[in-house]
């Protein structure tokens, strides 16, 4: 049994010899172990035969591949690259050859597909186009359009294309600046332009050098720097009589004038509507009282300026000689003369009786406002063609022609002590002019719209605008800023008037047919002046502050007085 055990696959020789196939033979073990003592023999086991493997056919030897032709080497002559010399013997030089492209492998060199060869060169235009833009970005390129074209210029190229705008010509800039510079030629280019400038200054300076320099001024007549000194001495003498009452007022027990500011309130308060009278055919369009008060002038768009007496309202005299609608009427302070202004660019001067004295000539366009100055020797006259001028009474002759607004000069008024003039415009704008020195001071910035009137108080230090933005402002001289705005109307305010005699109260006429009378203490109302039926285009405050006028475009003088002055006219008539 151990032997069974030991030895459960044993076969016979013969068994053996039947399971090796005839065409193979046996060999011979020559390195046989010793033979070992014979073991009894069992009876033999039956074991089931065998199924003979199968054999694998050895896999067919392939055949040798023929050698690929080998090319013979592409001679290409040496290129040339930022005008130096170049012979590579590089694949990426080859690859540029053409549509025979090849490149080299382990065996040879093979050719390149035309498919490879197209999405290759659009690899190498992406590549080659974010450089560019690379170094555009890193250029600097002026922002300044009239700096870019310029530059435009220097480098040969056209300043602007059809429907180019701003930031197109900026990227064009860039995109020309930026693809010299990878050809090497941008600052040879900008160092040719800047000599070629340079060589041109120094001619240009030499060439001023032989012409005679002038000053940057226009420098004015005889006539105006006596008209300069005059001023000067007036204005001197007046501001020191308007100093020393301003300090009698303050150190003076017995004066109180908050007392005299409201009783002068309260008269205003009771002012009414003393009497209505027809004007023109035509709406009316300025308005002036003499510097006593008797007299009235009037102008309408008819060309026609008219006298009135005061206080019925009587015509006395009709002022005829423009041929254009006449836009403003101002009485001489020193004497009965006035002056009118007409849209036929001339101004004429008055006598009481009709006669016409002066002609004013030179303005280029229509004229608006005008003002006498405080001493009666000059007017001044505010144009459309955007300019003042200074005219001489007596002899008619045009002292100052003087510039500043960008757009056109539309009121003008003196300060009281004669050394100012203040302008305004429809650039929404106020300027001060020093007559002395022929210098803007002060220019007044905070409308939003056209300045349509303007005026100076007695105290010296305030002033008063009023424009298309239906606000007043107050103007502090002293701090040269505005120190209150007045909302004062719903339409747009014509005209401004300070109380000529103390400047306690101010008036302001506006297109919403009213007038309204503002304290100048605290700038609140005071009285509104209602009754006309069309927009109110100017008005005028007599001296002592009892009566208002104002003219209307429904071609009415409205006359305003106050109870009290009636009550002393009726004593002075008992």
């Amino acid at each position: 049994m151990e032997v069974d055990e030991e030895n459960p696959t044993s076969t016979s020789p013969a068994e053996a010899s039947d399971l090796i196939p005839d065409s193979e033979s046996v060999l011979p073990d020559v390195n046989t172990t010793p033979v070992q003592p014979i073991q009894p023999i069992l009876p033999p086991v039956a074991v089931p035969p065998i199924a003979p493997i199968p054999t694998i056919p050895p896999p067919p030897v392939p055949r040798p591949l023929a050698p690929l032709p080998i090319r013979p080497p592409v001679s290409r002559p040496p290129t040339t690259q930022n005008g130096e010399v170049r012979a590579s013997d590089s694949d990426s030089d080859h690859d540029d050859s053409g549509p025979n492209q090849t490149t080299s492998g382990p065996t040879g060199e093979y050719e390149i597909s035309e498919e490879s060869r197209l999405v290759r060169e659009r690899q190498e235009k992406a590549i080659q186009e974010l450089m560019m833009k690379r170094r555009a970005k890193a250029l600097a390129v002026p922002t300044n359009d009239m700096a870019v074209r310029t530059r435009l210029r220097k480098l040969g190229e056209p300043m602007t294309l059809f429907g180019e705008r701003e930031m197109e010509r900026r990227e064009r800039l860039r995109t020309i600046m930026a693809k010299l510079d990878a050809e090497g030629q941008l600052e040879k280019l900008m160092k040719a332009h800047e000599e070629e400038e340079a060589a041109a200054s120094a001619a240009k300076a030499d060439a001023e050098e032989d012409i005679v320099q002038y000053p940057f001024y226009t420098e004015g007549t005889k006539a105006l720097l006596d008209a300069r000194v005059q001023i000067a001495k007036y204005s001197l003498v007046r501001a020191a009589l308007r100093i020393q009452r301003a300090r009698r007022k303050r150190d003076d027990p017995d004066e109180d004038i908050d007392a005299e500011i409201d009783w002068a309130l309260k008269q205003a308060e009771t002012l009414a509507l003393d009497c209505s009278e027809i004007g023109d055919d035509r709406p009316l369009s300025g308005c002036s009282f003499s510097q006593d008060g008797k007299l009235l002038a009037t102008c309408s768009l008819s060309g026609v300026a008219k006298l009135w007496s005061m206080p019925q309202v009587k015509k006395v005299c009709t002022l005829n000689g423009h041929t254009e609608r006449a836009t403003d009427v101002a009485f001489s302070p020193v004497c009965d003369h006035l002056a009118t202004a007409s849209a036929d660019r001339t101004a004429r001067l008055w006598n009481t009786e009709g006669s016409l004295l002066r002609t004013f000539e030179g303005h280029l366009d229509r004229l608006a406002r005008i003002s006498f100055h405080p001493s009666g020797k000059y007017l001044g006259t505010a144009s459309f063609d955007k300019t003042w001028r200074l005219w001489d009474v007596e002899t008619g002759e045009e002292l100052l022609l003087q510039e500043g607004h960008s757009r056109s000069v539309y009121g003008i008024a003196f300060h009281h002590d004669g050394s100012l003039a203040a302008s305004c415009g429809l650039d929404a704008l106020a300027r001060v002019w020093d007559l002395r020195t022929g210098r803007s001071i002060l220019a007044l910035e905070g409308h939003v719209k056209p300045v349509l009137g303007v005026s100076f108080s007695p105290n010296g230090y305030h002033l008063a605008t009023g424009g298309e933005d239906n606000t007043c402002r107050i103007w502090d001289l002293r701090k040269k800023k505005s120190l209150y705005t007045i909302p004062a109307h719903s339409n747009l305010i014509s005209e401004v008037k300070f109380e000529a005699q103390e400047g306690y109260f101010l008036v302001t006429a506006s297109y919403d047919m009213t007038a309204k009378i503002w304290s100048a203490r605290d700038f609140k109302p005071v009285k509104t002046l209602a009754g006309h039926e069309a927009k109110v285009t100017s008005l005028d405050v007599v001296g002592d502050g009892h009566s208002i006028a104002t003219v209307s475009h429904d071609r009415t003088i409205k006359l305003w007085s106050s109870s009290s002055h009636e009550k002393e006219q009726a004593m002075d008539v008992d």
